[in-house]
């Protein structure tokens, strides 16, 4: 990393880039389609939308308030955020909802900065904020997840070519938007069959008195909302 590269690279992070021809947008949507749908990929790419449930629900403690004494993930997609604090009151309530809206609200902040042309800021917000995530991560698979997921943005976005970073961050992008979608599903379908009673819906209700379902709606509207809007943004 010489003085000159890095000069490049903040004055690209500062700046704007051109927008990507539309085939490679579209492209970039069916890569993330094809990492969201098949439940033998879904298996692997649902660890990078674990990473940001979990992040959104650091990110919340921290910011109502309570301690944050580290973040978990687990080979099986799962992950747990411990935080101090009182059991009760708005900050755990913002904790618990923002777990499930986070990677969907991440989305559509990458469709904004790609609208903008903010390509290479992306791709550094993205490292930045797993390099700040894995200070708290406690066990040896969070560490490898959280590693290997800013060491492949890091790659592309210090060696890779204009159109191979635009690929990446559209790709990216889409996958947060439609992979925000999915776990909201998963969890419904969980619920009905009783296989989630501590889920952050059933605690949500256990903490405010208001049905599960309604906090499922809410994590729901929240990620079409995302969805909807992000592809109106991307596709324009």
């Amino acid at each position: 990393m010489d003085e000159r590269s890095l000069s490049e690279v903040w004055t690209n992070v500062l700046g704007t880039q051109p927008d990507p021809p539309r085939w490679l947008v579209l492209t970039a949507a069916v890569m993330a389609l094809v990492a969201v749908v098949p439940h033998a990929l879904w298996r692997i790419s649902r660890n990078v939308v674990t990473i940001a449930h979990e992040g959104g629900h650091a990110a919340a403690a921290v910011l109502s308030g309570r301690r944050l004494t580290g973040i978990r993930l687990h080979s099986d997609t799962s992950g747990v955020t411990v935080s101090k604090g009182k059991p009760y009151g708005p900050g755990m309530v913002a904790t618990g909802v923002a777990g499930y809206i986070t990677p969907s609200l991440l989305g559509l902040l990458g469709a904004s900065l790609l609208t903008a042309g903010h390509i290479t800021a992306l791709l550094w917000l993205a490292v930045v904020g797993l390099g700040a995530l894995l200070v708290m991560i406690r066990n040896v698979y969070g560490v490898a997840s959280v590693l290997v997921t800013g060491g492949a943005v890091f790659v592309v976005s210090w060696f890779g070519t204009p159109s191979v970073q635009a690929g990446f961050a559209y790709a990216f992008t889409w996958f947060l938007l439609v992979g925000g979608a999915r776990p909201v599903v998963e969890l419904q379908r969980l619920r009905r069959r009783g296989q989630a009673p501590h889920s952050d819906a059933d605690q949500l209700a256990r903490l405010t008195g208001l049905h599960p379902l309604l906090w499922v709606a809410l994590f729901a509207f929240v990620a079409l909302t995302c969805l909807l809007l992000g592809a109106r943004w991307l596709l324009t």
